[in-house]
């Protein structure tokens, strides 16, 4: 009876910690681009936003910042950090394979640009962001009237 119980309660642990590793957070980059998945997004045409989000990811982490983009001939031409002092810092790396070349824009997300040194940047435009869709009501149950 003993192993029994002892058996049970290995395999209930086993199964928790399976369970919890399963579990992944989702980063900033994921659930925006999650949404854009869900929603669409309009065509971004030419010109300077300043309302995009900068995503840095490496592995499993990434940070998103406030910033702005230009946009020319449907291509990523320069791109910026928004600053705590309300200055922009262009985006500079040594880029991998030309990455950072005819980055074009597709579903209000800019093609991924990889660093020497790992690092995926992407640019996003959350206004591009089609409305919600309305979702069908759902019809009562039959009544006895």
């Amino acid at each position: 009876m003993r192993k029994l119980v002892l058996l049970s309660a290995i395999l209930l642990s086993i199964n928790l910690i399976a369970q919890e590793e399963k579990q992944v957070e989702l980063n900033c980059y994921n659930k925006w681009a999650a949404k854009f998945e869900d929603r669409g997004a309009e065509a971004v045409k030419d010109g300077v936003y300043e309302d995009v989000i900068v995503t840095n990811r490496q592995g499993a982490k990434a940070t998103c910042h406030n910033g702005k983009a230009e946009v020319r001939n449907g291509i990523v031409v320069k791109f910026y950090i928004l600053l705590s002092d309300g200055s922009h810092e262009e985006v500079k790396r040594t880029w991998k394979n030309n990455s950072e070349k005819n980055v074009n824009i597709i579903n209000g997300i800019s093609k991924t640009m990889v660093s020497v040194h790992g690092e995926l940047i992407n640019v996003l435009w959350p206004s591009m962001i089609k409305a919600k869709k309305a979702k069908p009501t759902t019809a009562p149950d039959p009544t006895d009237d």
